[in-house]
Order: structure tokens, then sequence, then C-alpha cells
């Protein structure tokens, strides 16, 4: 069993590996997964969280690694969540090449770590919230999201993050598939990145269309702007942290940061106990109260919806009788 408290203090020292073993419980579960967030509760909630999203091959590894390179000359501490569609620790493939990241390797205020999605849709890890958590609980000032680049489904970005930034990159046909996918709804920045190449202007030319197709914005409203960047080469990052701030100012003097905050808890909240939930049920298939809710639905005694409803209240009054 690790002691909590120590990893607690650690982390909040800076101390990578302290941070490292507390996402571990978080991924794996662990039974000390309940006091590793009661530990951490009151030291959260100060971390600005930054989600990027986008098709593959938008650049969204290179972007980000030039969105911590800005942030560190402001002098933030800076955390990366990078999630994997393939194993929960990518090793040599940490945002998917580790010599993009090698620059930041070595710097103690940047801490970056490769999540698996574990099968779990909408580009996200099911951890995500938890392991945000311990990034903010742990010091960062900015915590960056990039999501596995699964295109279509990655909208779950906007539940997550305080501001959301949705990639493009010109010659892609990302601009259609975006809005097939409902992605420019959940956007409060747009990068047109690889700005270099042919056809750039022509993609913010084309978002801008569609997001004025699909404006219903009143007065005072925050309208996502649209900055192309060359990331490789850091061109136009210096704007699109311009944009963020700006962003989160709007969002702080309407108090809309407040309540993105608290949807996000209540969320979070409901998906602990739906899953809770879920387990408890699982737990019945061959208990007698379930195998007697099934007979009174096959004798007409019961619909489906009534059973449920039975079953829930069961569970949730902890009775271990129902038949």
């Amino acid at each position: 069993m690790q002691d909590v408290s120590s990893l607690v203090a650690q982390a909040r020292e800076g101390r990578p590996r302290a941070v490292a073993r507390l996402i571990s419980l978080v991924e794996g579960a662990s039974p000390q997964l309940r006091e590793v967030m009661a530990a951490l509760a009151p030291l959260a909630g100060n971390a600005y969280v930054v989600g990027l999203t986008g098709s593959p091959g938008v650049g969204k590894s290179t972007s980000t690694s030039a969105l911590v390179t800005a942030y560190r000359k402001q002098g933030r501490r800076v955390g990366v969540l990078a999630v994997d569609p393939s194993s929960p620790f990518s090793g040599g493939a940490l945002l998917g090449d580790r010599v993009r990241m090698s620059e930041h390797a070595s710097d103690p205020g940047v801490y970056i770590r490769s999540m698996a999605t574990r099968g779990h849709l909408g580009g996200l890890a099911w951890a995500a919230p938890q392991a945000i958590r311990v990034l903010d609980a742990a010091g960062c000032d900015v915590i960056l999201v990039e999501t596995v680049g699964v295109g279509q489904s990655e909208v779950e970005i906007a539940s997550q993050a305080d501001t959301s930034v949705v990639l493009l990159a010109p010659g892609m046909g990302d601009g259609i598939q975006a809005a097939k996918a409902g992605i420019l709804e959940i956007g409060d920045v747009y990068v047109v990145n690889k700005a270099d190449r042919d056809g750039a202007d022509a993609t913010a030319r084309e978002l801008n269309h569609m997001l004025g197709l699909g404006e219903s914005r009143g007065p005072g409203d925050w309208r996502p702007p649209i900055v192309k960047t060359v990331a490789a080469r850091g061109e136009g990052v210096g704007e699109v942290v311009e944009a963020l701030e700006k962003h989160r100012a709007w969002m702080e003097e309407r108090g809309v940061l407040a309540e993105r905050r608290r949807a996000r808890a209540a969320r979070e909240v409901e998906t602990i106990a739906v899953t809770a939930l879920r387990e408890r049920i699982g737990d019945l298939h061959g208990d007698r109260r379930l195998d007697a809710l099934a007979e009174r639905i096959v004798a007409g005694e019961l619909d489906p919806y009534g059973a449920a409803d039975e079953l829930v209240a069961g569970l949730t009054r902890g009775g271990s009788s129902g038949s």
C-alpha cells in the first residue's frame, strides 16, 4: 500500500515520480483511489485546462509541444496529458514521438503523461478527469490534454477542458469532416496548422463560413477566433496563447468558467455513481432478485421499466431481499 499523504506532499513539491504514482493509482482503479481523491480535493481547482482535438495528422502533438514552450517562457508550470490509443505507458511514444518532446524531458516545470483509452470512446481515457486533478493539485498552472485523434467521436474533450482547441490542416478535408462530426460546435479556439501549405487560406475561409452558418450568438457572446500556425516552426503559437488567454478572461468575467467547472464536476459524480451502480447490477447475475423480476415480466405481471425501477430502488436502499 502506498502512503498517499506522503505521495501528495511529494507531488506538491514537483517530484515527477510521486505524480506518476498517483496517476497510476488512478488508472489502475486502486482501492486507495478514494483516499487519493480526498487528499487532492482541497488542493485542486487552480489549473487552466486546455483540450486539443482534431483529426489524425493535423499536428496535435507538435502543437502541444509548441504550446508547452510558449507557456514555459512565461514561467508557468505545465502538465501534459496525452491520450494514447494503444498501451497505458508508451515509453518512447509520448505524444507519438519522443523526439518532439525531448526539449521538455529534463524540464522540472513540465510533466508529461501518456494514458491509454482502454476502449473508452470519445478520444479520452476514462481516468482523465482524475488524472487532470492530480496534475492540478501537483501545482501545474496549465494542463494540456491532447486527445487520441479518433476524429468524429472526439467531442468529449469539451466536457473536460476549460477551453477547447480544434485543430485543422489544409488539404485534408477537415472542414467538411468537422462539420459532419459536429466538432465545430465544441471549439472555443480554432487553429489551422501547417499554414505554410497550399490551401491554408481557403481552409480558414471555409471554417469561418461554417462558423457563421451555425452562429446564434448575441452581443457579448464569445466568437471563436481562427488562428493560422506552423507549429513545427513555432509560428503563430503566440497568437494561440493570446486567444486562449482572451477566452479565459471572457469566461471569468461572465462566470462561464465557474459554471463549466461545476458542470464538469457534476458529470464526474454522475459517471462514478453510474459505474458503481452498474457494478452492483453486474453482481446480480444469478441472484434471486433479478430472476424473480424476470419471472414477473414473463408472466405479464410487470413491465421491464417497472422492474428496473424496483431493482434500482432495492440497490440504492442496499436491501438484500426482493424475491
